[in-house]
């Protein structure tokens, strides 16, 4: 069986997945994965970052919750809880959509999905060459914490900037956001 092949089945499979209600499924790595659903303060998150991006991005792109990417090249269907990408993108797609079409995604960290979120996704959403990577921490070890990759070369990002939460975060251009997350509610 060739690769595309076998990545063909891999999706067929997470097609196929009946998992329980409002529980995330992804495949990290190869190997579909499955999440709990989430607490209300990850969704309140959410809406705060949610909320300023449509008064900044062009009438035709889309911020979409919880819309399936593929990374072919490291074997994985992510999940982002927020996405922002050309509204083109999205026509014709049944269920998911390549990461490289994305301009931004944003992963909001659960004690479920914190090492994913951290370790598996940045490389791939990297070598899709997704500009820009927002990582909502709010689990972090040493207190929770916003961090934005940036600058995608190979599988690996540049950190642009880190802040505790209660801090701003500018999220460059195309974006020019400066997000307030002193409303980030701690887990």
């Amino acid at each position: 069986m060739s690769a595309d092949e076998s990545w063909a089945e891999l999706l067929g499979v997470w097609q196929q997945v009946d998992a329980p209600k409002n529980c995330k499924v992804e495949i990290i790595d190869g190997i579909i994965t499955v999440a709990p659903p989430v607490p209300l303060w990850h969704h309140m998150i959410a809406d705060t970052v949610h909320r300023p991006l449509y008064g900044v991005v062009p009438e035709d792109w889309g911020v979409y919750q919880r819309q399936a990417v593929t990374t072919p090249a490291r074997r994985g269907l992510f999940v982002p809880d927020l996405l922002v990408v050309g509204k083109t993108s999205v026509c014709g797609c049944d269920y998911w959509l390549p990461a490289d079409d994305a301009e931004l995604v944003v992963e909001i960290t659960s004690d479920a999905t914190a090492h994913h979120d951290r370790f598996a996704k940045p490389p791939g959403y990297a070598v899709a060459g997704v500009p820009l990577y927002l990582l909502i921490d709010s689990v972090a070890p040493g207190g929770s914490t916003v961090t934005l990759y940036g600058e995608p070369k190979g599988d690996v990002y540049r950190v642009l900037r880190a802040v505790p939460f209660g801090k701003e975060i500018h999220i460059p251009a195309p974006f020019d956001l400066t997000l307030g997350t002193g409303d980030f509610p701690v887990s």
